[in-house]
């Protein structure tokens, strides 16, 4: 159970509305800046570049509509998260070619090598799955979103 552990539902959005990659890394710095004040790093303009930076490294793109951006933080202690639905897809880089409309942004502590492999593995291996994308897709709200990566994941442990 990854998503119950890393994701919360002040830290999912639907619906989204962003232009580019670059107002959607602009949209998750400013709401993971706002969801974790007492982080040095994880303020808005520290976490916009460390996202850039990663996504410089290669596009977090990993295809069917879906990015999994992810970044490291020097002071947290636990791997954090955040899902988004965009209202309409941006280009992203994919291996596919296809644009983004769904976002799993991690930001994991420093020294957590193999925790970020494994969280990022999960998650490829989730959104592989094309009854879990078309779950997320459908959702309109917030919560809705939020109770579909969850609930499914669930279903999924059994």
């Amino acid at each position: 159970m990854i998503i119950e552990h890393i994701l919360t539902p002040e830290r999912t959005a639907c619906n989204v509305a962003t232009s580019s990659k670059k107002r959607t890394f602009e949209f998750i710095a400013d709401r993971l800046g706002q969801s974790q004040p007492a982080s040095p790093c994880i303020n808005a303009d520290n976490l916009l570049e460390h996202l850039n930076a990663r996504e410089r490294l290669g596009s977090t793109g990993i295809g069917k509509g879906i990015a999994i951006p992810h970044c490291r933080c020097s002071d947290i202690t636990e791997t954090i998260g955040l899902l988004i639905k965009l209202k309409k897809p941006v280009d992203f880089d994919a291996p596919d070619d296809q644009p983004v409309d769904i976002l799993f942004v991690m930001v994991v502590p420093q020294d957590a090598n193999d925790q970020h492999l494994q969280i990022l593995s999960s998650l490829a291996e989730l959104f592989h799955q094309a009854e879990f994308r078309n779950q997320l897709r459908k959702a309109q709200t917030n919560d809705e979103l939020y109770m579909a990566a969850l609930n499914y994941e669930k279903s999924t442990q059994k």
